[in-house]
């Protein structure tokens, strides 16, 4: 073999060399939404709308630079892909999360007046998206590094305890800061209400999902139509369902004095959590459905030759083997009911819904902010948690 015949082909060289277009796409996305938008907003009060101020204003120019420096960096490692420099990219995604706290606490020391105490720092449309896409950016690092959903749920807790830490300490300037020590103890009432009437919901429709998935195994006529009337379910608008059963549950608080000694009224709880319940159905049925299906008839044959009966059949084989994708369907429900539980608030059912439609009739997109991204983090939470609890309970899957 001669020395030409030995080196690699173009289209060797060109596969090895192949650079990751989603990752240099997103870091052009960040470095043109940081010197584009504003980074920051500053208000005299609560009232009065802030003026925006881009991001050398904010935080300088040698702020700038760093911060551009990083995107240029993340570009460059992704140029030329390989596992030390997708390792590399995640430590600069990490820092660079690190970092965007203490770039407000220098936008707030350097914009906010000290003989202003009613000003208030608010965040730019360029924080907002150099965010997302950092965690997009983060997502497409931990699927090319092949790490565990509790990896990264890991991560991302570390991170939101620095910032917590940042805004409880550093930023009393931050208008959603002082939105929140605003209204603390009506913030931690709502989250409760959330936390309650999702887990309620969740609860009962888990418990009722698997009671009817195991009856159309059982009944396969019953499959068509359970599965038509759950997907009919699922076309009613959110606000249309909560609206229909107004009428019927205020009647039966009015005519059934046992329902209305519990609770049942036409607003509130009751009615929401029909609703949620309704609407989770879906999801945890049809995942229990497949999940208890897909079991191996040679793996049941199996136990059946061991002198397994039904019931133990059921318990230590089918239902262990299921569990993953059970768990999946656990978490789409949970995911759907925390988004969904926000608009109960309009019923009188509380929940950190209540700040969302507070701030938009007060047009005080702060207190939208104060309701929704907790529930955004919630959602995260579950996410993260029971998506890697159902991949560390697969069989073969990452611990």
């Amino acid at each position: 073999m001669s020395l030409i015949d030995a080196l690699p082909s173009p289209a060797a060289i060109r596969r090895r060399w192949q650079p990751n277009v989603v990752l240099l796409c997103l870091s052009a996305a960040m470095l043109a939404a940081a010197w584009s938008f504003h980074l920051v907003t500053v208000a005299p009060n609560r009232i009065v709308t802030g003026t925006g101020f881009g991001m050398v204003a904010a935080i300088g120019w040698p702020g700038g630079v760093l911060v551009s420096l990083l995107f240029i960096a993340m570009a460059a490692l992704a140029w030329v892909p390989s596992t030390r420099h997708y390792r590399a990219l995640l430590g600069v995604i990490t820092l660079t999360l690190l970092l965007m706290p203490f770039g407000l606490m220098v936008a707030g020391h350097w914009l906010i007046p000290v003989d202003a105490p009613q000003a208030r720092l608010g965040i730019g449309t360029a924080y907002w998206t150099v965010l997302f896409v950092l965690l997009l950016c983060l997502v497409e690092v931990r699927l090319r590094l092949g790490l565990s959903r509790w990896w990264t749920a890991l991560l991302l807790l570390g991170i939101g305890i620095l910032w917590w830490l940042c805004a409880a300490f550093g930023l009393q300037a931050l208008a959603l800061v002082q939105e929140f020590q605003a209204r603390e103890r009506q913030f931690y009432r709502a989250l409760s209400q959330h936390i309650v009437l999702v887990s309620s919901a969740v609860s009962v429709s888990v418990v009722m999902g698997m009671l009817l998935a195991m009856l159309m195994r059982r009944y396969r006529r019953l499959q068509t139509v359970a599965f038509g009337l759950l997907n009919f379910l699922q076309t009613i608008p959110s606000l249309a369902l909560f609206g229909l059963l107004l009428a019927p549950l205020a009647w039966l608080a009015a005519n059934v004095p046992a329902l209305a000694a519990m609770g049942v009224s036409g607003i509130g709880n009751a009615p929401a959590l029909i609703a949620l319940i309704a609407y989770s159905l879906l999801p945890m049925v049809r995942n229990t459905y497949v999940a208890l299906e897909e079991v191996s008839a040679e793996t049941l044959e199996a136990a059946k030759a061991m002198g397994m009966r039904s019931p133990q059949r059921f318990w230590q084989v089918r239902l262990p083997l299921a569990l993953p994708v059970l768990l999946e369907g656990v978490r789409v429900t949970a995911v759907q009911a925390i988004g969904l539980t926000a608009v109960a608030a309009l019923i009188g059912a509380g929940g950190l819904g209540t700040f969302i439609f507070q701030g938009l009739g007060q047009a005080a997109m702060d207190m939208v902010l104060l309701g929704a991204l907790p529930i955004l983090v919630l959602a995260l939470i579950v996410d993260a948690g029971l998506g890697a609890l159902a991949e560390a309970l697969r069989p073969g899957g990452q611990q």
